[in-house]
């Protein structure tokens, strides 16, 4: 979960009051945070920070100190901010600022959006949150700043109108931020520490994205690094121009908004920019930003009242949705909600239903008893599955227990399978979890990629859920429980791994036949299907060369699956 360090005098002067520690940690459930730390009282005032964990990671609006002294603020008061800046989709008011996109990103980096900040000077507590606020939201809502990057500029120096284009990562060249010297795009990919970081993002792109002002002048090199010339902001600058980049527009101008609301609470004067596209988007081809695009939500005091287990009326829940931010109003026994500007969390009608709970709070649902009790047992599967892991611990092979969650880069490029055949999550928090496993596999070939240092022979295997797809599901996918294992030594071949497969099923009591299969993954001609009354319940075979190479190991290995589920049935 997200964490975040404030600092306590500028938290405390946007929350309106000073708090101690007790009082703090009774109110930070209302905005799903606990207190983590609090700096010693004897450190000098305006230097003490404050430590909060936050559980909500739908709520990227409250990963900074602005954003999370809102929630506390609305949610106790019901005084809900005004931010007369935004401009509704669709809508084109004259912009004092304009940034011109080339076609030449809209393949790599196609979407932007900005504006203009103007305020106090900037104190050194601000510039600390600005920083920690930019690289929580990019890290884990911008997934590693593949979908989201952030760049702070001081207008005042840069000629209008902003060019965002592409440019071929051999020729171009700037002094980008932590430099003297000038270095071509490719150069910074591989030789300064943000490029290394962050190169992966496009290191495999012809055109890379460029931010340069109307003198030519480059600003920013998104989403790695800006110059050392127009991309510094400091302490005491009154003026900022804050640009989003990305691939997923929501997610782009949702930052976008995060950020205004955050400033303009700070006591900055917001100020439009205008985002001209040569191509289609989401959003238009000329966005005015901040842009509120959120659409309207509304639920049932029924359903409220049901999901909740509480009586409440309908003026209730409408007061209660209002703390959290939201404008709500009443349409004959249903709450339709506006969204705040700095939220897109909305995405049915049950989180409406939560916002109502939230906003009421936890005190109001006394604890209850259950009325009924049962006595737990272990169903079929889970027995099954416990009989087939002490055949695996009796053939030597150590149990192994893995995330249900990873990346493309284990689960499709190292394995060499098709993308279409892995469930993908619609809207991951980090692209280290954007997709469902269909296979127990890519965790024991990672194992073993680490553990080439170990005696051999070595015998792993795991018994877990994977996702497929299935037609006869409700929603086409289905979460199976499989039984991966992989035997790695010298001598690992098909025959030994074909004998563990057949001890397996005898001990499980089921009879199999098996046949010749083609799958990518083992080498062809030396791997097998597991078949029962004709239907495939698994496969097993040497691991295909180049899936150990893609891995790192360099030990011959066996190894397979088997659908418990199917084996069972």
């Amino acid at each position: 979960m997200p964490k975040i360090e404030v600092n306590e005098s500028l938290f405390f002067k946007l929350l309106g009051r000073k708090m101690d520690a007790v009082s703090l940690e009774a109110i930070l459930p209302n905005a799903k945070a606990e207190l983590d730390a609090w700096d010693d009282t004897s450190a000098a005032d305006g230097n003490r920070t404050i430590k909060i964990e936050l559980n909500d990671t739908n709520r990227p609006d409250l990963w900074s100190t602005a954003g999370l002294a809102r929630q506390l603020r609305v949610r106790e008061t019901g005084e809900i901010p005004s931010y007369p800046f935004f401009v509704p989709l669709g809508e084109s008011p004259n912009a004092a600022y304009t940034v011109m996109v080339d076609e030449s990103v809209r393949k790599v980096r196609p979407y932007l959006a900005g504006f203009v900040a103007r305020g106090p000077a900037i104190s050194d507590a601000m510039l600390k949150d600005f920083i920690q606020t930019q690289e929580k939201l990019t890290w884990n809502y911008g997934r590693k700043r593949r979908s989201v990057s952030i760049g702070l500029y001081r207008p005042s120096i840069i000629a209008w109108p902003v060019h965002y284009r592409g440019a071929d990562p051999d020729k171009e060249a700037f002094v980008p931020l932590q430099e003297t010297r000038t270095m071509t795009l490719r150069q910074i990919l591989a030789e300064h520490p943000k490029g290394k970081e962050y190169g992966f993002i496009l290191q495999d792109e012809a055109i890379h994205p460029l931010l340069l002002d109307d003198k030519g002048r480059v600003l920013s090199y998104p989403p790695i690094i800006n110059s050392a010339d127009l991309g510094a902001v400091l302490v005491g600058d009154q003026d900022l121009f804050i640009e989003v980049t990305g691939t997923e527009y929501p997610s782009v101008s949702l930052t976008a908004s995060i950020l205004a609301c955050d400033l303009a609470d700070m006591g900055f004067a917001i100020e439009n920019v205008e985002v001209r596209y040569p191509y289609d988007t989401p959003f238009g081809r000329a966005v005015v930003f901040p842009c509120y695009f959120q659409p309207e939500i509304q639920t049932g005091i029924g359903e409220a009242r049901k999901l909740l287990g509480l009586e409440m009326s309908i003026g209730e829940a409408r007061e209660a949705a209002q703390r959290m931010g939201s404008r709500a109003r009443i349409e004959g026994d249903r709450i339709v909600i506006r969204p705040p500007e700095y939220r897109n969390d909305f995405l049915h009608p049950v989180d409406l239903v939560e916002d109502i709970l939230m906003g009421m709070g936890m005190d109001k649902f006394p604890p209850e008893k259950p009325h009924d009790f049962t006595i737990g047992r272990l169903s079929a599967i889970e027995e099954f599955s416990r009989k087939a892991k002490l055949c695996f611990v009796g053939m030597s092979y150590q149990e192994m227990i893995y995330n249900y969650l990873g990346g493309r880069k284990d689960y499709i490029d190292r394995m060499g399978v098709d993308p279409k055949a892995v469930v993908k999550i619609s809207n991951p928090m980090s692209e280290s979890f954007e997709y469902l496993r269909n296979s127990p596999l890519p965790g024991l070939l990672g194992t073993e990629s680490v553990s080439s240092k170990a005696p051999y022979p070595h015998r792993v295997f795991e018994i877990g859920k994977v996702a497929v797809f299935d037609e006869a599901e409700n929603y086409g996918i289905a979460t199976r429980q499989f039984a991966g294992f992989l035997s790695s030594h010298a001598q690992a071949d098909y025959n030994e791994i074909a004998s563990h497969v057949a001890t397996l099923m005898y001990y499980l009591g089921k009879e199999y036949s098996v046949r010749e299969a083609q799958d990518c993954r083992f080498i062809p001609g030396r791997q097998a299907e597991i078949l029962r009354s004709g239907k495939r319940v698994g496969i097993f075979g040497e691991i295909h060369p180049g899936v150990l190479e893609a891995f790192g190991i360099t030990m011959p290995s066996a190894g397979g699956e088997i659908d418990l589920d199917l084996l069972l049935s």
